[in-house]
């Protein structure tokens, strides 16, 4: 029992949760300070993220178990390696959607109304590389969702400027990391016909617009500060941000991509450190 749980874990690399979560506690946050916010809410937010990002990952496993068969980097993921069958996983991925979708209605009529358009976008990163170079930005989008959907199901404002600057600050930042990511598998993409930023532009000119990306991260961060008034709290919070990822892409070049992999889970640390700051701006005032 242990070792299939160990499986799905594996599965949807769920320690990546990390990844969206923080930004969408962090919206959550932003808009609980005008509109009243309990415990269970915090807990069907927290659920929708994960089973969200469950039903995404698995889907993306699913329709690229081919490609991951044929490329030596990922050929010993699950399905290609024969520790979960197709059929597990797409009752994994049935299951949680349903469990998505069912969690959005006590967060309010349009959560639940809008809840199979976030399961669409956030599906839709999976193809999108067979039919545009542009995947890495539609990763930016189905992640920017996570702080925007965090404020409306907080009850904030759908109007409001701040979820909106919050989704592009993390749209920006996964879609740089995501195009480093993705510079590992220029050959192979080229080979299957699949596309991305790194097969389209090169590697080095890919790695310059991963950094212009992350600039842009922190410019929308400083504008969220602005806008919501957060203080020096949430300022310091952002320049510890900024040097996570000035050491990222410090660890990256185009003549040497053996440290992409550590520079990509350096990127967990960014929506912890980014969550912790926010929240202690919010309440420590």
């Amino acid at each position: 029992m242990l070792s299939r749980v160990r499986t799905y874990a594996s599965f949807i690399r769920f320690s990546h949760s990390v990844f969206a979560l923080p930004f969408a506690l962090v919206g959550a946050i932003l808009a609980a300070r005008t509109t009243p916010f309990t415990w269970d809410r915090l807990i069907w937010i927290v659920l929708c993220m994960v089973s969200a990002r469950s039903a995404a990952m698995g889907f993306n496993r699913l329709v690229d178990a081919g490609f991951d068969a044929r490329n030596p980097r990922t050929a010993m993921r699950e399905l290609p390696a024969g520790r979960m069958s197709v059929g597990e996983a797409k009752i994994f991925v049935g299951v949680s959607s349903v469990v998505f979708i069912a969690s959005s209605y006590p967060l309010g009529g349009m959560c639940f109304v809008l809840s199979p358009v976030a399961l669409a976008i956030v599906f839709w990163y999976s193809l999108a590389k067979r039919v545009t170079s542009f995947t890495q930005a539609f990763l930016g989008l189905a992640m920017a969702v996570a702080p925007v959907g965090g404020w409306l199901a907080a009850g904030g404002a759908a109007s409001a400027l701040e979820p909106w600057i919050l989704g592009l600050a993390i749209g920006c930042w996964v879609g740089g990391f995501d195009i480093l990511y993705a510079c590992q598998d220029v050959d192979f993409d080229r080979r299957e016909g699949l596309h991305s930023i790194p097969t389209r532009f090169g590697v080095a000119r890919s790695i310059t617009i991963s950094r212009a990306l992350h600039v842009l991260t922190i410019v929308a961060l400083v504008a969220v500060g602005v806008r919501a008034s957060l203080g020096p709290v949430y300022a310091a919070g952002v320049a510890l941000v900024a040097l996570l990822l000035v050491w990222e892409q410090s660890l990256v070049s185009a003549s040497d991509l053996s440290q992409v992999k550590r520079a990509f889970d350096m990127n967990g640390w960014v929506g912890v450190l980014y969550l912790a700051t926010t929240a202690l701006a919010v309440y420590w005032r």
